[in-house]
């Protein structure tokens, strides 16, 4: 078989936007897509975005019902958000938004956040039960399939 020559010339890709999703429970997939997306914001210069879903799926029946159970996961919600824009600002980040939002991550984030920021590069994480599974989470994949942009997952 002979020598294969590929035609084409490398053109630098730049991203003018970055939103990183963040799990609601911290996980350390998030901190990883987070750092991966605060480095990267910070050396290209761009803005970025932060968004975290509040899963109304994990809520039983009667906390779905009561007013201040939900308000107190909202505002929960909204001080982690508020520690990751802290901390981006403090590596260096300069423009740092933050979005919450509430229902199934995947679809929220693709539906409603990314239209509203509009950024060109979604960074998430996936943590899967089955540490030797070649396959991204549930999310993930799905913000993947479906997203208008281009998304890194960070395992």
């Amino acid at each position: 078989m002979g020598k294969r020559e590929i035609d084409f010339e490398i053109q630098e890709m730049a991203f003018k936007k970055i939103l990183v999703a963040v799990d609601e429970d911290d996980s350390s997939s998030s901190r990883k897509a987070f750092n991966y997306a605060v480095t990267f914001a910070h050396a290209a210069k761009v803005p970025l975005g932060i968004v975290t879903i509040l899963e109304t799926k994990d809520l039983n029946l009667l906390e779905s019902m009561q007013p201040e159970v939900l308000e107190g996961r909202r505002e929960a919600m909204q001080a982690l958000v508020n520690e990751y824009v802290k901390k981006a600002k403090e590596f260096g980040v300069i423009e740092v938004d933050a979005f919450i939002g509430e229902g199934k991550p995947g679809k929220v984030i693709v539906q409603s956040i990314l239209p509203e920021f509009k950024p060109d590069l979604l960074i998430c994480g996936s943590e899967t039960e089955d540490k030797n599974s070649i396959f991204i989470g549930t999310q993930a994949s799905y913000m993947s399939q479906n997203a208008p942009c281009s998304v890194i997952v960070v395992r």
